[in-house]
C-alpha cells in the first residue's frame, strides 16, 4: 500500500442505537496455544445469556488504508444498528467490538487471539485485505470460530483446509477476470486487441489476479508485449509508462490496489499515450478516480471490477445506500457495502440455526444461498463463493456495470477507450 500515513482516532465499540462502551488497550498476545476452544465454551455458545451478542473485529483503522477502513467499520455500524432496530440476534441486541490493529499483520493476530480469549465475544467479522485476513481467519479456525470477511480474495486464503471462513463478495482473485475476459472472447476477431501489457503492484489479490488475466487472454491469442511487478512503495510511474508504450499494446491490464492506479495513468498521459482498452483493479472504483487522473472525460472508457455497484438492482441495496447516506452524510463506498455484507451473512446464519453454535452455523453457511445486497452468495466448501464480480467501465461521468447482464446498467460498451480528456 502506497497512501500517505495518516492517524486517525480509534472508533469505540459501541451498541448500536444504545450507549458507547469504552475501549481497553490491546494486549500483545503473541500465540493462543493456551486459549480453549471458543466454539465449546459459554461465550461462543452463549444464547442462553440474556445480555447482548457481542461481535469482534479488528480493523486497521490507522495505518495506511484508515480511509478504507473508516468506511468499512461504518458499513458494519449500520448494519448492527439495523439489526437492533428491528430487535436484535436471537432477541438480544448486538454490540460490535473493534480494535484498532494499525495495518500490522502481528497485531491483527494478537487482536483476534484477544477478541476470543479475553473479551470473549460471542461472534466474528472480518477485517481488511488478504494481508490481514490471512491471520485473523487462522486464529478464528484453530478456535473453531466463524469467520466472515468482507475483503481478502487471495486464492491462497482458501487453500488452508478452513471450513468455517467465507468470503462476503461475488468473487476471488482466480473469478475477478471472469466478466472481462467473456467480453473479450464475445467479441469478432478483427476487434479483439492482439497485444497486451500487464502491470501490477506485488500484492496478495492483485498480482494473482493480473497471472490470471495473462493466462487467460494469452489463451485467446493476445499476445504478451510486457510484463512488471512493482514495489508497493511505487509513486512514480514514468519509466514503467515509457516502456509500455515503446512496446505500444493495444491493452492494459494493471493490478492497482489505491492510488497507484491514478499515478499510472498520469504517467501515461505525461507521454501522451493512450491505450486502445485500459482495465485496472481497485482504482477506478474510487468516485474521485476521474478527478485524479484529470476529470470525466479521461476516465471515460476505463475498465474495472467491483463486488458492489450502488446503481445495482440486488434486493435491498437501494435501502442500503439511502440508509448510510442519511446515516454518515455521504454515499457509501465499495468497502462500506463489502462490511454491510459480511453482517448479512452472519445474520442470516444465525437467524437460520437459532443459536451460537458456530460449527452449526458454518455447516448453514455451505448448504445454502444468502440473498444480499451485492446479490445471492454461495460458497463452496473452502468458503470461496461460487460467482464472479461485476465488469464496470466509465462512461461520460458515471461508472456503469456492463456485465453480467442481469446486473447492466448500460447496455452499451466503448470498445475504445477515448483519447484521455476527449470523450
Amino acid at each position: 500500500m502506497n497512501r500517505q500515513r495518516r492517524p486517525r482516532p480509534l472508533r469505540l465499540p459501541v451498541l448500536a442505537a444504545g450507549p458507547v462502551f469504552a475501549v481497553t488497550t490491546a494486549l500483545a498476545v503473541t500465540t493462543v496455544a493456551a486459549c480453549g476452544s471458543a466454539a465449546s465454551s459459554g461465550s461462543a455458545a452463549g444464547q442462553a445469556s440474556s445480555g447482548p451478542i457481542t461481535i469482534g473485529m479488528s480493523l486497521p483503522m490507522t495505518g495506511p488504508v484508515a480511509d478504507v477502513s473508516k468506511s468499512g467499520y461504518q458499513g458494519y455500524e449500520l448494519w448492527a444498528t439495523q439489526v437492533n432496530a428491528d430487535g436484535g440476534l436471537l432477541g438480544r441486541k448486538v454490540k460490535l467490538d473493534m480494535l484498532d490493529d494499525g495495518f500490522d499483520p502481528n497485531q491483527t493476530a494478537a487482536d483476534y487471539t484477544r477478541l476470543i480469549s479475553q473479551d470473549h465475544v460471542n461472534l466474528l467479522l472480518g477485517t481488511f485485505s488478504s494481508l490481514l485476513n490471512a491471520p485473523a481467519s487462522a486464529i478464528a479456525a484453530r478456535q473453531g470460530m466463524l469467520y466472515v470477511e468482507p475483503s481478502g480474495g487471495a486464492a491462497t486464503l482458501f487453500t488452508r483446509g478452513f471450513t468455517d471462513l467465507f468470503f462476503a463478495q461475488p468473487g476471488t482473485t482466480t473469478s475477478l477476470p471472469d466478466q472481462f475476459v467473456a467480453w473479450i472472447a464475445s467479441l469478432p476477431a478483427s476487434q479483439r486487441p492482439a497485444t497486451a501489457a500487464y502491470v501490477t503492484q506485488d500484492d496478495p489479490s492483485a498480482s494473482p489476479a493480473v497471472a490470471v488475466f495473462r493466462t487467460r487472454l494469452q489463451a485467446l491469442g493476445v499476445k504478451t508485449v510486457y510484463y512488471q511487478v512493482y514495489d508497493p512503495s511505487t509513486t512514480n510511474f514514468d519509466s514503467i509508462a515509457t516502456s509500455i508504450a515503446h512496446d505500444r499494446p493495444q491493452m492494459i491490464i494493471q493490478g492497482a490496489v489505491a492510488d497507484d492506479g491514478a499515478q499510472f495513468v498520469r504517467s501515461l498521459q505525461k507521454i501522451d499515450y493512450n491505450p486502445k482498452i485500459l482495465f485496472q483493479t481497485n482504482a477506478p472504483t474510487d468516485e474521485a478516480y476521474p478527478s485524479a487522473i484529470g476529470g470525466a472525460a479521461s476516465a471515460n472508457g476505463v475498465f474495472t471490477a467491483q463486488s458492489w455497484s450502488s446503481t445495482a438492482t440486488y434486493p435491498g441495496n437501494q435501502g442500503f445506500v439511502q440508509a448510510y447516506t442519511k446515516m454518515f452524510g455521504a454515499p457509501p463506498t465499495e468497502d462500506a457495502a463489502n462490511s454491510y455484507t459480511a453482517g448479512q451473512v452472519l445474520q442470516a446464519a444465525v437467524k437460520a440455526v437459532g443459536s451460537l453454535d458456530q460449527q452449526a452455523l458454518a455447516n448453514w453457511l455451505h448448504s445454502h444461498t444468502v440473498s444480499t445486497i451485492v446479490g445471492p452468495l454461495k460458497w463452496d466448501k473452502a468458503g470461496d463463493p461460487e460467482g464472479s464480480l461485476l465488469l464496470s467501465q466509465w462512461q461520460h461521468g458515471t461508472l456503469q456495470i456492463v456485465a453480467p447482464a442481469s446486473a447492466a446498467t448500460s447496455k452499451t460498451v466503448l470498445l475504445t477507450k477515448p483519447a484521455w480528456g476527449n470523450g
